[in-house]
């Protein structure tokens, strides 16, 4: 298998562009210095003494031109842009990226490198991670990827390579190579300074230090997971990164700690809500009514004011019955006094509780004998291995559930185990010899028993069940020495050899895993996976550890959030992407839980409005312009929400909003109402919460046989069941025409310019400190001897224009001056002027044709193609609707389907499915529904509906509008019959039944 990577997502290109434009307006320029080394003596010849010669190599480093207010300016520009708060002062050349987990976070920032590089001509680039695990899965993708980005970049010329203490000879390399050089470095390889030959002198590099020969270059650095690179503002992570003398450093992250000028946020609502990543179930394994034992967990001890107490779970008497509490107690406690008088917990009494790090536990006296339970474990539960048992089994039918459905479609479905400790799946005799622990036993007797039912035997057919269970489990844990798994972590240099063993093998068998011809299906692991790892087809997790007590749901689940892939490698969108997560906690309790961390670790507030929230909405200015609202503007409408009560003074969203967004009846300022459909889908997703469903909820709906069979909608669908494709014809002349007076109307072209600074020093027994004063200036520089680059070709492989056209539009424009003023800058906003209207005219110029008679949706995919919903998200009772139940997406949809129930001219209707889709160049494009209406008991009339809250196209995001024109488009290229099928947008079924009417009187 080959994975296919997707050049066009807008998310990731708005990431791309949010780092690129921070250096908008600066040269193609490089730095050039001279690489010495020491030759030895030469031999003596003729009588003479040697000579002491010396060889020199040209060294090619990355050089900035822009002063810091012009870096600022970009940065508010950017930030803004995407709705993000603005950077007082530019404090640090430390810039934010915020990517959740399975969005291409490592794609992006390497795409980042080649547009940095085609943009500006910036070369040399070093990515530092955090363990083994990050770093192989870099290497590997960029061997995956190198073809794509030379196809991409015309062919560019580009090395990579893992930085390895005994090789330094590679950065003499990374320093003198003309070419894009990217050093990938665990900041374990380069944090010590004392023992690291980063910093000592090497024969091998001819007397210099590795660390100087980077520091000429002044890398960009690319962090991937700074929170555990850094060690803390003051860490030594941090500090190795400073030593490198970094141009600016790029930091990616879904969890960052430090939030250093943050220029892109995709976080995990958006990510979540847009279905970027799989949406998340929870089949949830709670015991119930096992109150038959003195049970006592602890959660957690305390030493506050040197009061020493810990937080236990017991099971107390309440007037509703026995129920798990959480409560807190000290040494001494009586439990039967804190079970509310249980007599089962008789002389059961608190002992030592010790608060000591890595030595926290309390001790529990009991009749006969006493315990010591450290944070997470308990006495008197119930057997673990039961529980454990119907988890496996649990994820055993989750998976073979989604095999029966996506083994077809060629998509491998996999899941994941984590487990407290590697001897429960593998254990060692004395004489290192392995065998399978309890864990492997009894995933191979329940995958037996499961494969016995009658529901999946089309997935084992003729195969022998005893080697079968054998062969589709693994493990993945790291390896010592004598080829043993462990549970080591990377503390040290032995562990992160050991990590490196497992991971070599999971990164370069990614691709193999995901071959339906590869038997292994379920993969158990320790901690080793929590990071750098995840497989796209992941459809499972089960954590059979306490990730309770571990705090770590979100990076358990990280591990499958990436949308899956067949076997062509080719990513498949829609609602098959679903991650079924297997725990021992209570479904809504998870998701509460799940919410707190991601709270904890990305800053998001749910709940909260934030005064720049509005910054980056979409205005229409009065010369038909498009521009962001700005946060002076979604300051005074976020002042607006609070002195109407909407939200406090926090930004906490009160229960007045929800009311008026549920009613329709939220209250804008005038100056607003354009934007009021923008607004309210801001609010409405922080007035939300993040949804976790309930695996248990999910139902297959089945199908209405007699609206399936009937006459009525078999004349529907053959009105709308045929595919099409398109092609683009641009109007050049038109184009052309909108370019130049585009290109006329842009931003203004400034000259270099040159920043003065005055400062105090004060020399002081703490060092030398400085203090600016007044007497700063900015003064123009005329520079002279601009080396101009090749205007043409530049803004043709920006714009995929031809020549000539380009060559007309600088002309008539009248702003060539301004190419010779500052071409870098002229040349990115030419470029960026000339695609804007490229985007405006793309489906202005689109055409659609009928493919012909035999391509088309066949009626029967309704049948092969299971429907699944959850019940939360369904409108039952329905008697219209070709399925039995309605799956909606949005309360619009909900009242939608409603309406069409009850009103009398509709006589049937379908919510069309993710399987039904119209081609368009934005990507494909999935109506809503298909709507049959009967006038007078006569005319029957046919519709396609586009459900949307507003029927004015500025309130809708340009992406969407698009694509809502191709679905015209595609649908009047199927309108032959006398009758057609009709393309509609409407936001009730009253604006439908208008159009109706229309079309009657116009028939």
């Amino acid at each position: 298998m080959k994975l296919h990577f997707e050049s066009n997502l807008d998310y990731q290109l708005q990431a791309i562009e949010a780092v690129c434009d921070l250096f908008r307006g600066q040269e193609i320029c490089r730095s050039e210095f001279t690489v010495t080394m020491q030759a030895p003596l030469a031999p003596n010849l003729g009588g003479k003494e040697g000579m002491l010669t010396a060889k020199s190599d040209l060294g090619i480093g990355n050089r900035l031109s822009l002063l810091d207010d012009e870096l600022l300016q970009n940065l508010h520009d950017v930030q803004m842009r995407n709705a993000l708060p603005a950077s007082a002062t530019l404090a640090s050349g430390d810039f934010t990226v915020e990517m959740e987990t399975g969005t291409g976070k490592t794609y992006v920032y390497l795409r980042t490198i080649f547009e940095l590089n085609r943009r500006y001509g910036f070369s040399k680039f070093v990515i530092v991670v955090p363990s083994v695990a990050i770093k192989e899965g870099v290497y590997k993708t960029l061997q995956i990827t190198k073809e794509h980005f030379k196809n991409l970049y015309a062919g560019v010329s580009f090395d990579y390579f893992l930085y390895d203490s005994a090789k330094p000879g590679a950065v003499r390399n990374f320093a003198t190579s003309a070419n894009i050089q990217i050093m990938v470095a665990t900041v374990g390889a380069i944090n010590k300074k004392d023992v690291n030959n980063l910093y000592k002198e090497s024969e091998k590099m001819g007397g210099e230090k590795p660390i100087d020969l980077i520091r000429a270059t002044r890398p960009i650095i690319i962090v991937d997971e700074p929170q555990s690179v850094d060690g803390g503002l003051e860490g030594r992570g941090k500090e190795a990164l400073d030593r490198m003398n970094p141009l600016c450093t790029l930091r990616y992250s879904a969890t960052h700690a430090d939030k250093h000028h943050m220029v892109f946020r995709l976080d995990a609502v958006d990510a979540y809500e847009r279905k970027l990543v799989k949406q998340i179930e929870v089949a949830s394994a709670t015991v119930e009514e096992a109150h038959n034992k003195p049970f006592v967990r602890l959660l957690k001890v305390e030493n506050k004011r040197g009061r020493i107490s810990a937080r236990i779970e017991l099971d107390r008497q309440t007037q509703a019955g026995v129920q798990r509490t959480e409560v807190t107690v000290c040494d001494g406690d009586d439990l039967q006094q804190s079970a509310n008088g249980r007599e089962i917990y008789a002389n059961f009494r608190v002992g030592e509780i010790s608060t000591a790090k890595d030595n926290e536990f309390m001790e529990l006296r009991y009749p006969g004998g006493e315990a010591f339970l450290r944070p997470g474990e308990a006495h008197g539960d119930i057997d673990p291995l039961l529980l454990q048992r119907e988890m496996i089994r649990r994820t055993i039918k989750e998976h073979l559930d989604k095999e029966l459905i996506l083994r077809p479609r060629g998509i491998k479905v996999l899941s994941l185990f984590f487990i407290d400790s590697v001897e429960k799946y593998r254990r060692y005799d004395a004489d290192g010899q392995p065998h399978k622990g309890i864990y492997a036993d009894i995933f191979e007797e329940e995958y037996r028993r499961a494969a016995k039912l009658p529901q999946y035997q089309s997935l084992f057919g003729e195969i022998d069940l005893q080697t079968a269970a054998a062969d589709v489990h693994d493990g993945y844990f790291s390896i010592d020495n004598k080829k043993r798994w462990t549970d080591t972590a990377e503390n040290n240099a032995s562990n992160r050899e050991n990590a490196a063993r497992a991971y070599n093998l999971i990164m370069k068998e990614k691709e193999e895993l995901l071959s339906l011809a590869t038997p292994l299906k379920f993969i158990f692991s320790h901690s080793a996976l929590r990071e750098g790892w995840d497989n796209p087809n992941v459809f499972q997790i089960c954590a059979l550890r306490d990730i309770q007590s571990e705090r770590e749901r979100r990076q358990t689940i990280g591990r499958g959030l990436r949308l899956c892939v067949n076997q062509e490698g080719e990513r498949v969108r829609g609602d098959i992407n679903i991650l079924t997560v297997i725990a021992t906690e209570d479904y809504e309790q998870f998701a509460e839980n799940l919410q707190k961390e991601i709270e904890a670790d990305t800053g998001i507030r749910f709940g909260v409005v934030e005064p720049h929230q509005f910054a980056a909405i979409a205005v229409t200015t009065a010369d038909g312009k498009t521009a962001p609202l700005g946060t002076e503007q979604s300051q005074a409408l976020w002042e607006h929400l609070q002195a109407i009560t909407y939200i406090d003074t926090t930004g906490k969203v009160q229960d007045a909003l929800r009311t008026a967004l549920k009613s329709g009846s939220l209250e804008l300022p005038a100056a607003f109402t354009a934007q009021k459909e923008q607004i309210t889908a801001i609010l409405r997703k922080v007035a939300g919460r993040l949804e976790v469903k309930n695996a248990d909820d999910r139902r297959p709906v089945p199908l209405r046989k007699a609206i399936y069979l009937s006459d009525d909608f078999r004349a529907l669908w053959e009105r709308i069941k045929y595919r099409t494709t398109y092609r683009v014809q641009f109007d050049n002349e038109q184009l052309i025409t909108d370019c130049i007076a585009a290109l006329k109307n842009a931003p203004t072209v400034s000259k270099a310019r040159l920043q003065w600074r005055k400062a105090d020093l004060a020399i002081g027994e703490a060092g030398i400190t400085a203090t600016e004063k007044t007497g700063a200036a900015t003064i123009t520089l005329e520079e002279t001897a601009i080396e101009l680059p090749d205007l043409l070709t530049e803004l043709q492989n920006r714009t995929q224009l031809t020549r000539r056209s380009i060559v007309r539009i600088l002309t008539a424009s009248g702003r060539l001056e301004d190419f010779t003023r500052n071409p870098q800058q002229f040349i990115s906003i030419t470029a960026e002027t000339i695609n804007r209207r490229k985007r405006l005219a793309l489906v202005d110029g689109i055409k659609y044709r009928k493919l012909g008679d035999d391509a088309y949706y066949a009626q029967e995919l309704f049948e092969q193609e299971e429907l699944t919903g959850y019940l939360e998200n369904m409108l039952h009772g329905t008697q219209k609707s070709l399925y039995e139940s309605v799956v909606y997406d949005s309360e619009v949809e909900r009242g939608f389907a409603d309406a069409l129930e009850k009103n009398e001219a509709v006589k049937l209707y379908v919510k069309l499915p993710g399987w039904f889709k119209v081609p368009t160049p934005l990507g494909s494009y999935n109506p809503d529904w298909a709507v049959l209406i009967e006038k007078d008991d006569e005319q029957r009339l046919y519709f396609v509906v586009e459900t949307k809250s507003s029927l004015f196209s500025d309130d809708l995001r340009d992406k969407e509008n698009a694509k809502i024109e191709c679905g015209k488009a595609h649908f009047s290229a199927l309108a032959t019959s006398d009758n057609p099928a009709h393309y509609e947008m409407a936001r009730s079924v009253d604006d439908l039944l208008v159009q109706a009417a229309k079309k009657q009187r116009t028939d």
